[in-house]
């Protein structure tokens, strides 16, 4: 009778540790935990009404910062506008600046190179019609050296080296073949006081 009460506590005991132990089962200690309201088969990056989440739709910023800088290579062409002088109404940049033809220049072809262009620099660029432009007139083509050159009906256009400030206009005739224009394409022909300049061409 003693022996039977003494054996029971001791069975009690090693149940109560296999329990603690829990499962040998490798499957089930292997097996993730799934949150709690999802199912195993749910992808975490899709909200319960079927939307990807902002984490997994985010563009990167490297991209965008490409495509701003690559918009930022390419700047506005120059300006050709008009403005009242003492010639009369002639054709200037975007800061007021004579531009002037060459005569001996053929439509969309330049003959001025080399030492010419130190003493008359091209506008460069595609150019964009400001006040009492003709837009309809305005072109470019490509010089030999690769570098864009405006046009205004046809005619390359360039600058006069010694002109210093918005309506100079110290290149009116020199040698009587760089002239102002006008907003029509023309050359206006009128040489106020000595237009020689000293220049070959």
């Amino acid at each position: 009778m003693n022996r039977t009460h003494t054996l029971w506590p001791a069975a009690l005991v090693a149940a109560l540790v296999l329990t603690a132990c829990g499962s040998d089962d490798p499957d089930q200690s292997d097996t993730e935990e799934t949150p709690q309201g999802q199912s195993a088969d749910e992808d975490p990056t899709t909200t319960s009404d079927g939307a990807t989440s902002d984490s997994a739709t985010t563009e990167s910023p490297s991209e965008d910062a490409t495509d701003d800088a690559a918009g930022d290579t390419m700047g506005p062409g120059p300006i050709v506008a008009t403005a009242d002088t003492d010639l009369g109404t002639i054709l200037v940049d975007g800061e007021g600046m004579t531009l002037y033809l060459f005569t001996q220049d053929s439509p969309n072809t330049s003959v001025c190179m080399d030492d010419c262009l130190v003493a008359w620099p091209i506008l460069e660029g595609k150019p964009s019609a400001g006040d009492g432009a003709d837009d309809s007139k305005l072109g470019s083509f490509e010089r030999e050296d690769g570098t864009v050159q405006a046009t205004y009906d046809g005619w390359p256009l360039y600058y006069f080296a010694q002109d210093q400030a918005p309506g100079d206009t110290t290149g009116q005739a020199v040698n009587d073949v760089w002239w102002v224009m006008d907003a029509d394409g023309a050359a206006i022909t009128g040489a106020p006081g000595d237009a020689s300049s000293g220049y070959d061409y």
